[in-house]
């Protein structure tokens, strides 16, 4: 059986950014639904690691899903902004 380590080195940048940003989208979720210090500092570290798979995906030859992804994470930015600024969490 693989370790994760060799499975997720056989990802591809375009997957590892798909599934940065959809954790980064279910830790926004989680902040929104349960606003507070951590739940803020997750979804911010989500973001971050999501932000950096999509610059290494970025270079791919197709670049259409890499736009995809950056309006999908665009979006979550914009969700957690509007949480914190109903709340007095985050940033």
């Amino acid at each position: 059986m693989p370790s994760e380590n060799t499975s997720k080195q056989r990802q591809n940048p375009i997957s590892q950014a798909q599934n940065s940003a959809q954790r980064a989208e279910n830790a926004v979720e989680q902040a929104q639904t349960h606003p507070n210090q951590t739940t803020f500092q997750q979804a911010e570290h989500a973001i971050n690691r999501a932000e950096h798979a999509l610059d290494q995906a970025k270079g791919s030859e197709n670049q259409e899903p890499a736009d995809r992804i950056e309006e999908r994470l665009n979006q979550q930015i914009k969700n957690l902004k509007e949480v914190e600024n109903q709340t007095h969490y985050g940033r």
